[in-house]
């Protein structure tokens, strides 16, 4: 069973509800610090932990901070030897002053004062040790009596939304940016039920592996060797809602609001990235984005390096100007082609595979090449993946895998923003309640990467840049 480390911090106000909470964390894991344990959980362990502390806290007065460390046995979790700076550096009063900070950043989005301190109680209850994260339990754990406020900061209150988005990626890009960083496009399910939430449809869910009624929304993700966060989100809608527009309307989607790809999606918050001045190296994305020509001749066209990922079947232009599927290309290279590298730790160890290239495209543009890439299964030859590539010329084979792996952060995004951030917990059917959900997510979880990445690095807490 695959475990993660969670770092555990919590401040509890009543001293036997803290004997309590501690002598409860002791069955799950190590002391740190006399309110800091290490765990290692199983998805089921944390369900359980969550359930238990959930069970002994004052919703209202207590706090819980659950932070996601990865996988035990990569290099950069926690360990033994990095107690350190995590009993020195990673306590309550650190995470608290992130967010003051971060709170001040987006205070100027607000209208109102009233929604301006509720979105701070929102996203703690974000992070907060709770077993659901939706209206009521938000509420009860900022003392309030009723869910109407917090639901009303979803639908209703007078802030920008967007505003608070663009606000995210510069915290991110401030916080975790580097030249050689990584865009990450893919998207996401939430399931459903009913036919009234915006965009839900019964479609294939990629979290859910089938199809389900669900909600897709196409996400932006950043990394870079300083930490990964989402910075930018776009919900899907299949064509049986843009050509309803009496639907649209009950939910709150705007009229100018049309049918857009999921390729499109990303093209669009790519180009918000690009304008924002976001530094970055390469693009990435899985093959529902790369079989899409229209993306990789715009990526090119603003000559943004990308290693995109494309089914076997894809047709491309070789280097005497033939149209030759992907996977006949790959087959017709002789076995020294193919070199094993490792392209860092996945979430069930080591990501090791054999590797190949070759050139395609018949003419390359000063100092720019394009490579039909492969990554081959070590247990299982026929398993192959394929990817087509675009970037400067002297791009090794080992850089080129190395971005086609960076994709699996993402992933790490989504699993920790769901777990840790509440990502899924909404219940919110309209527009604009769930871009509002999903800004405040993705703004709690860049709160928690910023956190870790301070601690890493040694550094005390700071107020952000307004």
């Amino acid at each position: 069973m695959h475990r993660r480390r969670y770092l555990v911090a919590y401040d509890i106000s009543d001293d036997r509800r803290l004997r309590r909470v501690a002598a409860k964390m002791e069955s799950y894991g190590d002391r740190a610090q006399y309110s800091v344990f290490l765990c290692d959980l199983s998805r089921a362990d944390l369900a359980d932990l969550r359930h238990d502390l959930c069970e002994i806290i004052d919703q209202g007065e207590d706090y819980i901070l659950i932070v996601d460390l990865g996988d035990p046995a990569t290099p950069n979790t926690a360990t033994a030897l990095d107690l350190l700076w995590i009993m020195v550096f990673v306590v309550v009063d650190l995470v608290v002053a992130e967010l003051d900070g971060l709170h001040e950043r987006i205070a100027g989005r607000f209208a109102r004062s009233e929604p301006r301190a509720r979105v701070r109680e929102y996203v703690s209850g974000l992070v907060a040790g709770l077993e659901r994260k939706n209206g009521w339990t938000l509420a009860e754990h900022a003392g309030e009596v009723s869910p109407d406020g917090m639901q009303r900061l979803l639908r209703r209150a007078d802030w920008d939304v967007d505003g608070v988005r663009d606000d995210v990626r510069d915290y991110v890009v401030e916080r975790l940016g580097d030249r050689q960083g990584v865009l990450i496009g893919d998207e996401t399910g939430f399931i459903k039920k009913g036919v009234r939430s915006a965009g839900v449809q019964r479609q294939y869910s990629g979290t859910a592996g089938r199809t389900e009624n669900c909600q897709i929304g196409t996400f932006l993700a950043y990394a870079s060797v300083h930490g990964h966060a989402l910075i930018d989100r776009e919900l899907y809608l299949p064509t049986s809602w843009t050509e309803d527009r009496d639907r649209c309307r009950a939910a709150g989607i705007p009229d100018e609001v049309g049918f857009a790809t999921k390729p499109r999606q990303l093209m669009t918050m790519l180009a918000r990235a690009f304008d924002a001045g976001v530094p970055f190296s390469w693009v990435t994305a899985d093959e529902a984005y790369g079989q899409a020509q229209y993306l990789r001749d715009w990526l090119e066209d603003h000559d943004a390096w990308h290693v995109l990922a494309l089914r076997c079947k894809d047709t491309l232009t070789t280097t005497d100007g033939a149209q030759q599927r992907a996977d006949e290309l790959i087959a017709s290279l002789p076995g020294r082609s193919w070199r094993r590298l490792s392209v860092g730790a996945g979430a069930h160890g080591p990501r090791d595979y054999d590797w190949a290239r070759l050139p395609i495209r018949t003419t390359w543009r000063p100092g720019r090449g394009h490579w039909l890439l492969a990554r081959r299964s070590i247990s299982d030859p026929t398993e192959i993946a394929y990817y087509v590539c675009y970037g400067p010329r002297r791009s090794t084979l080992l850089d080129l895998a190395w971005i086609a792996g960076s994709r699996w952060h993402i992933e790490e995004c989504f699993q920790q923003a769901k777990n840790e951030a509440g990502l899924d917990h909404y219940q919110a059917r309209t527009w604009r309640a769930w871009y509002a959900h999903i800004t405040l997510s993705m703004l709690a979880l860049a709160w928690l990467a910023a956190t870790k990445t301070r601690a890493e690095k040694g550094e005390p807490a700071q107020a952000t840049q307004a």
